[in-house]
């Protein structure tokens, strides 16, 4: 049982991965940005779908609503305090 799978680690001959230019850069962190975005929708998707009725589907969506209220209220307060 002295043999490694798949996956793990320390790998003995890990893959050289190209440099990255800016515009790669760019588009990088643009997927990136877009990815988050579609996971963190996803979530309340799969959230707002487990609701088993309209009433408990709209609670849950005002929930949803608050909290993000509450973190963008949180985050300004931040950057007004900092810059």
């Amino acid at each position: 049982m002295s043999e490694r799978r798949p996956g793990q680690w320390p790998v003995e001959n890990p893959v050289e991965l190209p440099e990255v230019d800016e515009q790669g850069a760019q588009h990088l962190a643009l997927v990136a940005e877009q990815a988050r975005f579609h996971v963190t929708l996803g979530a309340v998707r799969a959230d707002l779908e487990a609701q088993p009725s309209d009433m408990c589907l709209r609670a849950a969506a005002r929930r949803w609503q608050n909290a993000i209220t509450a973190l963008a209220d949180e985050l300004g307060q931040q950057l007004r305090n900092t810059g």
